[in-house]
């Protein structure tokens, strides 16, 4: 397909005038955030993966544990995963410490330890894209590398009045050529973050701020007046309601109470984190729950239970699914565990549950124990 041609507006004139007024803005409005405080591709790469879905001030303390724990690349390289997780509790999408733990060993394995400074080299490096290849190389390296994320997105679909689904792909090729011709021959990295910053403080989803936007003038969507329809967007997300249930196991092993955890395995929706028995529950009624949950422990376990009384219902979305956790008090009963390396099983004492990588719900679970 050919790919589609900016607006006849977008000219030498209107790209000079944005650069000026933008780097200007950005000059006087720029947040004091952790991350700029040094071009260090380390901190930049680690501060792009973290605000991926995530508000910029949920990242903020995580960002500054985790750079403490691990200062430096090789430092992350050598750490084990599980500490990797435990630092991203609460984070979400856990594939992103995952990844970034992989990609640590192999810019110290394949880099000598330092980061690339060219787009499709980073590309190669695991769950780095094309827009945090991008980020990287610009901020870190003012290499002239075009990027486009969530605030850009919207930015750019406003100033060229794109009516269509910017995310679909005509949309994409569109605000793609947009990003790389407006960025200027110098200053690429205050340019680039001032693009985000401007799309994060001012051309906001919902009522964006134009009366305060140094290209309001420069705004196709702003002469029109079509800020509520623009961007266009993608279908709505339909839900699915799903009843799960968790099971607090306990066993007194030399006066000592331990819990039964098991670690999630790779394509589990919490992969390589810990967990309580979890499962879903097809059953209604007291009576067939209770055989559900007894042979569903097993199944994963190895273990029988006894099962005890209901301990908290805790809702819960993860993407699309709408979740009812029902949490389950048990006991042991007999047994012995099914544990692999792939998907380990054992008794932990409670005390060390603090310790463990757990989702955001196993560590509520985790509390109530």
């Amino acid at each position: 397909m050919p790919t589609p041609l900016l607006p006849a507006a977008i000219n030498a004139s209107w790209k000079r005038s944005f650069r000026k007024r933008l780097l200007a803005w950005y000059a006087k409005h720029k947040r004091d955030l952790p991350w700029r405080k040094s071009k260090n591709p380390y901190r930049v790469w680690l501060s792009e993966v973290m605000l991926q879905q995530t508000q910029v001030e949920t990242v903020k303390p995580y960002f500054q544990r985790f750079l403490k724990a691990f200062p430096t690349v090789k430092k992350l390289a050598e750490a084990d995963e599980q500490e990797v997780l435990r630092l991203w509790e609460g984070l979400g999408y856990y594939r992103r410490a995952r990844q970034l733990h992989a990609a640590a060993q192999q810019v110290v394995a394949e880099f000598g330890g330092r980061f690339p400074d060219d787009v499709q080299s980073l590309q190669s490096l695991p769950g780095i894209g094309r827009y945090t290849a991008g980020a990287i190389a610009s901020i870190a390296f003012d290499r002239r590398a075009p990027i486009l994320e969530a605030n850009t997105i919207r930015l750019f679909s406003r100033l060229l009045a794109y009516r269509d689904d910017p995310m679909k792909a005509a949309g994409q090729r569109l605000l793609w050529q947009a990003a790389e011709q407006v960025l200027p021959r110098k200053e690429i990295a205050p340019f680039n973050q001032a693009l985000m910053e401007l799309g994060s403080l001012v051309c906001s989803p919902t009522n964006p701020r134009c009366d305060q936007c140094p290209a309001a003038s420069l705004c196709i969507t702003n002469e029109l007046g079509l800020q509520k329809s623009i961007p266009k967007s993608g279908k709505k997300v339909k839900f699915t309601d799903v009843s799960e249930a968790a099971v607090v196991v306990r066993k007194i092993v030399r006066k000592k109470e331990r819990v039964l955890l098991r670690r999630c395995a790779e394509g589990e929706r919490w992969a390589g984190l810990w967990d309580f028995p979890r499962f879903e529950i097809e059953s209604e009624g007291p009576l067939f729950v209770r055989d559900e949950l007894i042979a569903k422990v097993q199944q994963q376990t190895g273990i029988v239970i006894l099962p005890g009384g209901l301990l908290k219902t805790i809702k819960h979305g993860v993407t699309r699914y709408r979740i009812t956790l029902d949490c389950y008090e048990a006991t042991f009963s007999s047994g012995r565990v099914t544990s692999t390396k792939e998907e380990p099983v054992r008794w932990v004492p409670t005390p060390e549950l603090i310790d463990l990588p757990l989702s955001t719900t196993g560590r509520k679970i985790a509390k109530l124990v």
